[in-house]
């Protein structure tokens, strides 16, 4: 992916190993700020790292390993340096004084990447408020980043002449778009209403990014969902019907791709549409499993369901790409279930353990319905896991068993 410059970003990333990090937590941030980078649009033609107890109150970073980068930010031309770790203003500011280059950090960088990924006008108003928020404090001091022409990394969204203009203008804006997204989400929470009073069975699909949802998503109901081996490679909600054992009344929702230290004002953006998840019937939640950082991404997405309140919810851990795995595997949460979403086999394994953990989580029911009530026999068969259905002679009457939804009181 491209910016809007006729060549890529060259780009150096530093970071700092403060005490907050594990050194496992450490490189596993560093080798993701690389591919955050890359979808970006960004060349990485350096890295450098420090470890310090915490980070420098003025540079992040200490003076030596400072001039190392700047040395470098020489050498190499470098356009842009981002920092793994989340910078306070007063430190991006002197380090663009010091560097002379445009400096910005993973905040930054992930808000730029869902402004180039968002399609949908509700996607797009998130990000916008998302940006604004995390720029009103950094307004000061911003002369160089906005000077440039082309614009580039971390320049998405809001636009150079927005950013320019004063903390009223940039805070009317955010109004603007709370009070165009309050409406969009009424309109959201009407359509989940429908959705509730109907007989579906709701089924979220959650993950860290890159697991493979989008590609599960299509496999398992034939969409088109964007799919790409990248961070983020979709973000708006997308929800298809899905077919189990010859019962339609499933639906299945894909949603934006987790991430370790998710920045908060994004989290905000999106709660509205994360806030789906509390509707679900079941959520699958979808695991890379040939990661090498499985437990971490694992550990993040279980961590942002309890912060979403959804943790309550029946729970299936899908295992995904098993065709790239060159190990034996052992899974860490239950219940789950090993698959690749290319083979069909796994996906009719999916497919029986949604089933069993739906219909464990179900009312059961069984209705005796006179011949001449066709409409309500129509209704349990479009609305509900119908099991049995049977007439019985002797009374005249058709026998039904099965599973539906149960409603909060």
């Amino acid at each position: 992916m491209m910016t809007n410059r006729n060549s890529q970003e060259r780009v150096l990333i530093f970071g700092v190993h403060t005490d907050a990090y594990t050194d496992h937590l450490f490189e596993t941030l560093m080798d993701e700020m690389e591919e955050l980078t890359q979808t970006a649009g960004g060349e990485v033609v350096a890295v450098v790292t420090q470890r310090l107890h915490t980070l420098n109150a003025h540079t992040a970073v200490g003076s030596g390993k400072l001039k190392e980068i700047a040395n470098t930010v020489d050498f190499e031309e470098i356009d842009l340096v981002i920092a793994m770790n989340e910078l306070k203003p007063s430190m991006n500011r002197q380090l663009e004084e010091v560097l002379e280059v445009r400096v910005i950090d993973r905040v930054q960088l992930i808000l730029d990447i869902f402004a180039l990924r968002a399609k949908s006008r509700e996607g797009q108003l998130q990000v916008e408020l998302a940006q604004n928020e995390y720029l009103l404090p950094r307004l000061h001091g911003q002369g160089l980043a906005m000077s440039r022409l082309g614009g580039g990394i971390g320049t998405r969204g809001p636009g150079e002449t927005q950013l320019e203009t004063d903390r009223r203008h940039i805070r009317n804006q955010i109004t603007r778009s709370r009070r165009e997204l309050a409406a969009l989400d009424a309109h959201r929470e009407r359509t989940r209403s429908r959705r509730q009073m109907g007989g579906d069975f709701n089924i979220g699909l959650v993950g860290y990014t890159n697991s493979g949802k989008s590609t599960l998503l299509n496999a398992l109901t034939g969409a088109d969902s964007y799919v790409q081996d990248q961070l983020f490679a979709t973000l708006d909600p997308l929800t298809r019907q899905l077919s189990i054992h010859g019962h339609d009344c499933f639906t299945l929702t894909d949603t934006v791709g987790f991430i370790e230290e998710l920045p908060t004002e994004l989290i905000e953006a999106f709660k509205s549409t994360l806030e789906e998840m509390r509707d679900m019937t079941l959520i699958l939640h979808v695991v890379d499993s040939s990661s090498p950082s499985r437990e971490l991404h694992e550990e993040t997405v279980i961590a942002l369901l309890k912060d979403l309140e959804v943790d309550h919810l029946p729970l299936l851990t899908v295992y995904n790409k098993k065709d790239l795995l060159d190990r034996s595997f052992e899974g860490t949460l239950y219940p789950n279930v090993l698959i690749s979403a290319y083979e069909a086999d796994d996906l009719e394994k999916l497919k029986d353990r949604i089933w069993e953990i739906i219909t464990e989580n179900a009312k059961y029911y069984r209705q005796e319905i006179d011949p001449m009530d066709a409409v309500d026999l129509a209704w349990y068969r479009q609305n509900t896991l119908v099991e049995h259905l049977d007439f019985d002679e002797e009374k005249n009457l058709y026998v039904i068993e099965g599973y539906q939804k149960k409603y909060e009181d």
